[in-house]
């Protein structure tokens, strides 16, 4: 069984913001790759514990009562799924959900050939790194977050990239697990929730790369950096700045790669952004 309390930095209590922060949830959308909000009824004050996949869930409390917060993988399948529930002194049970289907577009991309095709100790570099972000992200703190409504960490135009079905060089990859913002090399990139520090490194991949806790499986990661300005173990407040952005590792520009994990999940970080404004209808002359 997968051990989820495996790094003992995780084990460390969140400096959270404070809790007159109004809790918004992200909103639901329950694809591959979405976030599925599931109320868990019970008067209970205490906490249930929630898994998926073996996983633990983010649960909330609200006025109406809990609420798990579930992060989908972009590889499920369309149909019924399930979490474990396990509330004070009852028996364990399940509460069924179902995941539809989404068609994500197709993006070609030209990169250096040696990015795509790799020798072997990229292959060995890689994998290595691999492991170490999944270790990070797949960490659970018991503090939950104060919030679920996240502010752009970085201005500039933020693509519809997530899901991207990406094509390098003529040759087929994994999908692109987060959100790509324009911005120029050298802009500050701001905490936009509290959170602790989970990981930095210097990847093939990611290139210059930041991973933040936020509590409770809710983690956040910056991708192709150009500099670091955290380190491992420290505390941020929400709006800190924790680098600037870059064109760091497999590139084709400087942006920001930002990620959203839930439950060891990338999910799509635009269900946790505020709603576009609304346009004013132009008035008649």
């Amino acid at each position: 069984m997968t051990n989820y309390w495996r790094i003992p930095l995780l084990f460390l209590m969140l400096p959270l913001a404070a809790r007159a922060e109004t809790l918004v949830l992200p909103r639901p959308s329950a694809v591959p790759g979405g976030v599925v909000t599931l109320p868990l009824p019970g008067a209970a004050d205490e906490r249930p514990v929630v898994t998926y996949e073996g996983a633990p869930v983010l649960v909330l409390k609200q006025a109406a009562g809990w609420v798990a917060v579930v992060g989908l993988n972009l590889d499920t399948q369309p149909g019924e799924r399930s979490v474990d529930v396990q509330q004070p002194g009852q028996d364990l049970r399940k509460v069924s959900f179902k995941v539809v289907d989404k068609a994500y577009r197709t993006q070609q991309l030209k990169v250096a050939p040696s990015q795509v095709n790799l020798s072997a100790e990229d292959e060995a570099r890689v994998a290595t790194e691999t492991a170490k972000v999944r270790a990070a992200i797949t960490g659970f703190t018991p503090d939950a977050p104060a919030t679920l409504r996240l502010p752009q960490p970085v201005p500039g135009a933020r693509s519809s990239s997530f899901g991207l079905r990406r094509v390098f060089n003529g040759e087929s990859r994994r999908p692109h697990s987060g959100m790509d913002i324009a911005a120029p090399t050298g802009t500050p990139i701001k905490t936009p929730l509290a959170g602790r520090v989970v990981d930095v490194g210097s990847y093939f991949f990611n290139g210059n790369n930041v991973v933040i806790d936020h509590g409770q499986g809710l983690m956040t990661m910056y991708c192709h950096l150009s500099k670091i300005g955290v380190t491992v173990g420290q505390a941020l407040k929400r709006g800190d700045v924790l680098g600037a952005v870059g064109a760091t590792g497999r590139v084709t520009g400087p942006h920001l790669h930002w990620g959203v994990i839930l439950n060891g999940n990338s999910v799509d970080p635009a269900l946790f952004l505020p709603p576009p404004p609304t346009k004013k209808p132009a008035k008649k002359s």
